[in-house]
């Protein structure tokens, strides 16, 4: 059993701040991404094409250069979502502070990450699915579809790439996935459950075929995501803090370490790791007005998530038709007055209530 005695070693400013430049990096991936120019990343399959073109116009670079890096590496906000999710619970209820008993049952504390989920997801999807219907090229649902993206579970269907519509709604089954693992499998347990359970998804995934559909799979639900899920939770319980200049050597290395290891399949798997070591680094190392700033972006990074989709849909025909940049701004500029805007919707609706009483 953990109770977690030290001080934790991220502010809560910090972790917004971590939520800020996660969720930038997923909002700009989604949109480069679509543009035919861009070359694409590695996400559920490893392509090494796509890491022969990154090198191409890295050292042929022209005015799209930056598009092309956001469309590569920008999913990588999605594994610092994940460190954050599990730092946060553990936090929450594993710290000494917290009563050991009575703890909430496997049903409640699912059922109420669950609705917190769906708080969230409901009013983008709504939202989303009208956009969809009224623009060019709407997305032919089946009831499979709808009932799947509704119960967070379209993650586990065959062939994710097409039936997962907003794709990044893709994320909720996985959150809600990890949710289940942790209070199952890892809640309030040592070490050893973890580091089996991270092996185990390794090694399952580190079989399959690079550009498979297995590891296409895999990689959309909980086992491609626990590596950096289970970071987070050891930062959490075990982490000290570290001196600047230290954090400042960890931003450096991690941050070639991202690099390096995208360029093989094996060290691929990996590679959140050092996005979650070089991203915590950074915010330590960050101006106090960066700080703030990064701060409230996270402080908008749920409504951000779910309305993306929407402005996505309507402005990248801009992009598409040769305004890269053009679009991106409309984008970007939209995307925050509806995020600020969902972010007062999101606060309306009344929220879960975990009783831990009651089991």
């Amino acid at each position: 059993m953990n109770n977690i005695h030290h001080t934790p070693i991220l502010t809560r400013q910090q972790c917004s701040a971590l939520r800020g430049i996660a969720i930038i990096g997923i909002v700009l991936h989604n949109y480069c991404h679509w543009l035919g120019l861009a070359v694409k990343e590695n996400e559920y399959t490893f392509t090494f094409a796509n890491c022969r073109r990154l090198l191409e116009v890295t050292f042929s670079p022209d005015i799209n250069y930056p598009v092309h890096l956001l469309s590569f590496f920008g999913h990588y906000g999605v594994p610092i979502f994940l460190f954050l999710s599990a730092y946060g619970l553990v936090l929450k209820y594993e710290a000494a502070d917290k009563p050991v008993a009575p703890s909430p049952s496997a049903w409640r504390f699912v059922r109420y990450h669950f609705l917190k989920l769906f708080k969230m997801m409901i009013v983008g999807y709504v939202a989303f699915t009208m956009v969809d219907a009224i623009t060019p090229k709407p997305f032919h649902y089946t009831v499979a579809d709808i009932l799947s993206q509704l119960g967070m579970f379209n993650n586990l269907r065959p062939d994710p790439d097409h039936v997962i519509w907003p794709g990044p709604y893709w994320f909720f089954g996985l959150m809600l996935q990890t949710y289940i693992v942790y209070r199952l499998l890892l809640y309030r347990r040592g070490w050893l459950p973890a580091v089996l359970l991270v092996a185990a998804c390794w090694a399952v995934q580190a079989v399959c075929d690079p550009e498979g559909d297995a590891l296409n799979r895999l990689r959309y639900n909980f086992i491609g995501g626990i590596m950096p899920f289970v970071a987070g939770l050891f930062v959490a319980r075990y982490g000290r803090d570290l001196g600047r200049q230290t954090w400042l050597s960890v931003l450096v290395v991690g941050t070639v370490a991202v690099v390096v290891t995208s360029f093989s399949y094996q060290l691929w798997f990996w590679t959140p790791l050092f996005v979650c070591a070089a991203a915590v680094a950074l915010v330590k190392n960050l101006p106090a007005s960066v700080l703030a700033t990064l701060d409230w972006v996270g402080g908008i990074s749920a409504a951000m998530f779910v309305m993306h989709p929407i402005t996505r849909k309507i402005f990248i025909p801009i992009s598409r038709a040769g305004d890269v940049y053009a679009g991106l701004l409309f984008y970007i500029i939209s995307t925050i007055a509806l995020a600020w805007l969902c972010r007062d919707l999101l606060r309306k609706i009344p929220s879960p209530h975990l009783d831990k009483a009651a089991q």
